[in-house]
């Protein structure tokens, strides 16, 4: 598990080692080309497809992209309908190409109402890409950040009711009330969030002009830099990725601290360097 940014001081970087993205824009972008909003989509596969390859060229370590939130299933059901047959297609013709490229293939969210052939096939996704560590992309598909949190909390909340009644050998039905009081740690709950593999984001990204991070990792985002583009996701390309990197690196990243601090802590650094 990778360190909390309220409790340590992350390794800042010139570029960024963690870049999450909500692709937002893709009905818009078909909607003023007067096409089916189907056809946004579609084209957001191919952005998806050269944003990976952007990442992986530049050194970026992960990619989290917001493909469908716990909220989209309120869209009309016929877009549902299409948004998880171009899933299941994607997960069809894309996963092999990321082995190829060694590019590690994750899904974070609540799979359970997906069709099983949509789960079979993340599955074996993520069993042969596996090993590779050039890249990771993390697709969040039916995920919410508060889910996230409540089913963290809850697991962080088992384990810690299971380690007392193995501690002090209670079993008893009366004994429950005590146990469950018992506090869970940040460390403790961060270990079962779903991206508890990755480090935090350093740079978020949202397309499409709204300004907002639609319950996309709440917890992770604490002390993530925005970049909010007014550019529709199907757009979107290695010339904007390279855009939003550029304002991140003139980002100030204090955690906490005050500029002085920051030069001083540079200052040290250059001479234990030196």
């Amino acid at each position: 598990m990778h360190n909390s940014s309220t409790q340590t001081i992350p390794d800042v970087r010139d570029m960024p080692r963690h870049v999450a993205i909500i692709m937002d824009g893709n009905g818009r972008w078909a909607k003023q080309r007067f096409m089916p909003r189907v056809a946004g989509h579609k084209r957001g596969v191919s952005a998806v497809r050269e944003t990976v390859k952007a990442c992986g060229e530049l050194g970026i370590e992960y990619l989290t992209l917001f493909a469908f939130s716990s909220e989209n299933w309120r869209r009309p059901a016929d877009e549902v309908s299409v948004l998880m047959q171009l899933f299941m297609r994607a997960l069809e013709s894309e996963v092999a190409k990321l082995h190829e490229n060694q590019v590690r293939f994750r899904v974070i969210g609540d799979l359970s109402p997906f069709d099983v052939r949509i789960r079979e096939l993340i599955a074996r996704g993520e069993e042969l890409t596996k090993d590779h560590t050039k890249l990771t992309l993390t697709v969040a598909a039916n995920y919410g950040g508060r889910w996230d949190i409540l089913q963290a909390a809850n697991k962080a909340q088992m384990e810690k009711l299971q380690q007392a009644r193995a501690f002090q050998g209670i079993n008893k039905p009366e004994a429950a009330p005590v146990l469950e009081s018992c506090k869970i740690s940040e460390e403790e709950l961060a270990r079962h969030l779903s991206m508890a593999f990755a480090p935090e984001p350093d740079l978020f990204i949202r397309t499409g002009g709204e300004e907002r991070v639609s319950n996309f990792l709440l917890w992770q985002l604490a002390y993530t830099e925005f970049h909010f583009t007014p550019e529709l996701w199907p757009d979107f390309d290695r010339a904007s990725l390279l855009k939003a990197i550029d304002s991140y690196r003139h980002r100030e990243r204090r955690y906490g601290r005050t500029s002085e601090q920051l030069v001083l802590s540079k200052d040290t650094a250059n001479a234990t360097a030196a």
